[in-house]
């Protein structure tokens, strides 16, 4: 029998890792023609890393960075109660700020190798509210 031990999660190693991850994609975006609305727009029950404007689309950006060696892929990380999540605090954005204009839901991979971008995918559209 195999005996797992838990190490302790550095959360602080974790959120500089995001901020990584996160800068990598703001910088991408700016440089295909979008502008950066907000970071971070945190409500109860949700969180939206990247939310970008091109032209008259209003995106909600998702980021998830992963070092080089994990386990577990940044696709395989948004399930259905982290879009259901994301979605809420899209909807919770548009109420605050009264935003009147087309929407949709990206993701951005971002695979880290000694906290340097290796590389980045990003996926337009990758779900929409009804999923």
């Amino acid at each position: 029998m195999i005996k797992r031990t838990s190490e302790p999660v550095d959360h602080s190693s974790l959120r500089a890792r995001g901020n990584i991850g996160e800068d990598a994609v703001c910088s991408f975006l700016e440089r295909n023609g979008y502008e950066i609305i907000r970071r971070n727009f945190t409500v109860h029950g949700g969180e939206i890393d990247i939310i970008a404007k091109k032209g008259e689309t209003l995106c909600f950006v998702e980021v998830k960075s992963r070092r080089e060696d994990s386990l577990a892929d940044g696709e395989q990380a948004m399930t259905r109660a982290k879009k259901a999540n994301i979605v809420r605090a899209a909807g919770r954005f548009l109420e605050t700020y009264e935003q009147d204009c087309d929407c949709r839901f990206d993701v951005a991979v971002v695979t880290l190798k000694e906290n340097t971008v290796s590389h980045l995918k990003y996926y337009v559209a990758a779900f929409d509210a009804s999923q």
